[in-house]
């Protein structure tokens, strides 16, 4: 694995094959992705070349001077595939990711060989969840600290319960993980994700093969948001893991993996 420095994102790159670019949830960074990374390039390197982004102001990425938006992140990803030789690539990104990705599939179709949108949603927000973004906002900047944010999502919504109660290390390693995002950038990712717009119309034109993926015990992108974007998506796939919360890549790793390796032989195909 190596840190791809031609970009001025953070990416850990791993394996051969098919690009898979994997955008990752808030607010963590790219190291969600480790078992990905592991795995799905398969044995003796073939398989997938996964690059796990960073995105702004996140893991190795800084934030940078734009107002909050995901449209810079989605132009992010088009300069990542034009640095790393890459025409066209399975994008895929979960929650938060999953937001970018759509992003991505509106400005830059083109570059699409296959989505991926696990444990998301293609609507914008309501006025009172933007209201509790900016409420978040607001306090982690007032604090200077990300506590109140681990607080409120660990371990539940964020996990599933069977998850949670099966491995409490995973609740500590996510924890981990969102101890380090800075006060700063969790506020500006939350304003851009307030400001995002409904991503349906975007899914309804996407022409490449596409997995939408959930856990059934998903409690803030459920089962209901995953069936409408495969209904949007003309060459979807859904696919719903039991016992699995809102993080499925890293709560049941060989079940999400499954799937992705299935998406990659229906691209390749």
């Amino acid at each position: 694995m190596t840190t791809d420095e031609l970009s001025v994102l953070s990416v850990h790159e791993s394996g051969s094959g098919t690009p898979l670019v994997l955008l990752h949830a808030f607010p963590l960074s790219a190291r969600m992705w480790q078992a990905q990374l592991d795995e799905l390039p398969g044995p003796d390197g073939g398989g997938a070349r996964v690059l796990a982004v960073d995105l702004r102001g996140f893991g190795g990425t800084a934030l940078g001077p734009d107002r909050p938006s995901l449209d810079p992140l989605a132009d992010d990803l088009a300069l990542l595939l034009d640095r790393a030789g890459i025409d066209r690539a399975v994008v895929g990104g979960l929650s938060l990711g999953g937001y970018v990705a759509m992003a991505f599939a509106r400005r830059h179709p083109a570059r699409l060989a296959g989505l991926l949108l696990a444990d998301t949603k293609a609507g914008a927000d309501t006025e009172q969840q933007a209201a509790n973004r900016e409420r978040i906002a607001r306090a982690v900047l007032a604090r200077d600290s990300v506590r109140l944010l681990v607080d409120e999502q660990l371990p539940s919504p964020l996990l599933g319960a069977s998850s949670a109660a099966r491995e409490p290390r995973l609740v500590d390693r996510v924890r981990g993980l969102m101890e380090q995002a800075a006060p700063q950038s969790v506020a500006w990712m939350q304003r851009a994700m307030a400001a995002r717009g409904d991503s349906l119309p975007v899914l309804a034109g996407v022409e490449v093969p596409a997995l939408v993926l959930v856990g059934d015990e998903d409690l803030i992108t459920p089962v209901a948001e995953a069936r409408a974007m495969a209904a949007a998506l003309p060459h979807a796939e859904l696919t719903v893991l039991p016992g699995v919360g809102h993080l499925s890549a890293m709560e049941a790793p060989a079940a999400f993996n499954a799937a992705v390796r299935r998406l990659l032989d229906r691209v390749a195909g």
